[in-house]
């Protein structure tokens, strides 16, 4: 990790991003069984807003001020939301996926408690 005195010169060393990137991965890989009809609506819709995720935090980081990052992040949060959403439908309509989507949701829980932490030192920073 390319780390100087506590600040990360590329996205990919957050960890935010890389659990946002494996959530991504799993999504996807969840989403390939289900059946074609849902190609359109829970398949597109799932990866979508999975994929916003890491892609928001790609962005704030890049955008280097504190508070439009802070927002990127917080459009990251909602988009994680979302995508609990989808996975607890899939689960809902297609029990046989209902213990892999329970897991990846917990995958979120700890996306989402990791990046209210960075939320919260982007805030701090930007007192400073």
């Amino acid at each position: 990790m390319e780390q100087k005195g506590g600040q990360y010169y590329r996205f990919t060393d957050l960890d935010i991003w890389k659990i946002g990137h494996q959530l991504r991965k799993d999504v996807y890989k969840i989403t390939e069984l289900l059946p074609e009809h849902e190609k359109y609506n829970l398949i597109g819709q799932a990866r979508r807003s999975s994929c916003s995720i890491s892609a928001n935090i790609a962005e704030g980081h890049g955008r280097f001020h504190f508070q439009e990052n802070i927002q990127y992040c917080r459009q990251a949060r909602g988009s994680l939301e979302e995508t609990v959403d989808h996975l607890i439908a899939i689960g809902a309509l297609y029990f046989s996926l209902q213990q892999e989507c329970a897991d990846i949701v917990q995958t979120c829980n700890t996306l989402r408690a990791k990046l209210n932490g960075y939320i919260s030192y982007l805030q701090k920073q930007k007192q400073q």
